[in-house]
Order: structure tokens, then C-alpha cells, then sequence
């Protein structure tokens, strides 16, 4: 996914590029009257051919006016374009799963590592501590500097600290050392359990954990 919304990034940057230059460009010719200057001769699409030009003259104003069609089709492309922006805008803040990582294997060539690999082992670890009863994690970041993110499902006796402590201590170090990472940022998201009652689903749990935290997020780093 990384990859896609890269390429997707490039080319939208590539296309306002190349439309900011020629219409900079128009107006630069236009305003200074270049054409005149210079004498040489501007094509017909070239939209500013004089300092006294303006963006949309009234010719290009009441063109389609009495075109039924003409209004609902700019509202709807305006439309369009504004939701593409949005979810163009969105997905930069958006934190994306590594799909691999990339490891130094000690001579000059070099591993690639499953992400999802490294995830469920640092979850299984995790959940087989004592106290945390399931534990979900999404490695973000770059393939040379991952980062973890911990959702922990804390039981209903488990002490906060010692829990951090441990996963941090073992879980998240192990992870570190076994994938030949200098080092793994992590943030913790923690949530105690509550007593399921006696007839509860037993996807309960699972539902918990995607509930917002009532604990701030903690980020200890190894």
C-alpha cells in the first residue's frame, strides 16, 4: 500500500507541477507582454495574451449559459475533484502496515523480513505474558526504521506498569535483536478488560480491544 499511495503522491505532484508551470507561465508571457517584446507569436489555447487578459473572459462566461447540461456537469466535476483531493489529503495521514523489512544479515547483502511475521511474534510474546490478555500490532514507518504500534488488552487484575514494562523489557527487545534493528519505536495503547457477563459473545473481547482506549497512549522506545 505504501508503494501505491507513493506513486500515486508522484504523479499528482507531477500533474499540479506541470500545471502551476504553465499557467505561471502564461501569466508571466501574458503580464509582461512578452509576445510583443520579443515578437514572436503565442498559440491559440495560450490563455493570457496580454497584461489586459483576464482568467475567464465573458465570452467564456455566458458560452454555455443557456445550456441546461453545462452548470451540473462543473458542480459535479468541481465535485469530484474536491472528494479526490480529500481522500488524497487523508491517506497522508494515514499510517500504512510495512509489508517488509528490510535486515542486515551481516555480510553486505542483507534480508528482507516479513512484517506480518515480525507482528505475530511480537503478539504472541506479548499475550503470553502474564496479565495481557490479547494484544494487536501494525508495524508503520519505512522499511529501515520500523515502528510499532501495540494495542493491549489488559485483564481485569493486571497492573498497568509491570505490563508495559515487560513487553517493553521482552517482547518489543526480542523483536529488535531477532530482526537486527538498531533500534524499534514503539507506542503502547492500553485498555483493562471488563468481566464479560455470563451470556456474553465470545467475540467480546476482540470488540474491546477495537474500542478507544481509556488509558493515554504510552511510547517507550528500545
Amino acid at each position: 500500500m505504501n508503494r501505491v499511495i507513493g506513486k500515486v503522491n508522484r504523479v499528482l505532484l507531477g500533474l499540479a507541477g506541470l500545471g502551476l508551470f504553465v499557467l505561471g507561465g502564461s501569466v508571466l508571457v501574458g503580464s509582461l507582454d512578452l509576445a510583443a517584446r520579443w515578437d514572436f507569436s503565442l498559440p491559440g489555447w495560450w490563455p493570457f495574451r496580454g497584461p489586459d487578459d483576464v482568467l475567464l473572459g465573458e465570452e467564456g462566461r455566458t458560452r454555455f449559459r443557456d445550456d441546461g447540461w453545462w452548470w451540473p456537469v462543473v458542480f459535479a466535476v468541481l465535485g469530484l475533484l474536491l472528494a479526490l483531493f480529500l481522500w488524497w489529503l487523508l491517506a497522508q495521514f494515514r499510517r500504512y502496515r510495512i509489508a517488509e523489512i528490510l535486515v542486515e544479515s551481516g555480510d553486505g547483502a542483507g534480508a528482507v523480513l516479513r512484517g506480518r511475521a515480525l507482528e505475530n511474534a511480537i503478539a504472541a510474546e506479548a499475550d503470553s505474558l502474564e496479565g495481557i490478555s490479547r494484544t494487536q500490532v501494525r508495524l508503520t514507518g519505512r522499511r529501515t526504521q520500523p515502528r510499532a504500534r501495540l494495542a493491549m488488552l489488559l485483564e481485569a487484575r493486571a497492573r498497568p506498569a509491570r505490563s508495559l514494562a515487560r513487553v517493553s523489557g521482552e517482547a518489543l527487545l526480542h523483536a529488535r535483536k531477532s530482526s537486527g534493528l538498531d533500534r524499534l519505536p514503539a507506542e503502547v495503547r492500553l485498555r483493562a478488560a471488563r468481566r464479560p457477563a455470563a451470556n456474553a459473545p465470545p467475540g467480546g473481547r476482540q470488540k474491546l480491544l477495537r474500542d478507544p482506549p481509556s488509558t493515554g497512549s504510552i511510547t517507550p522506545v528500545r
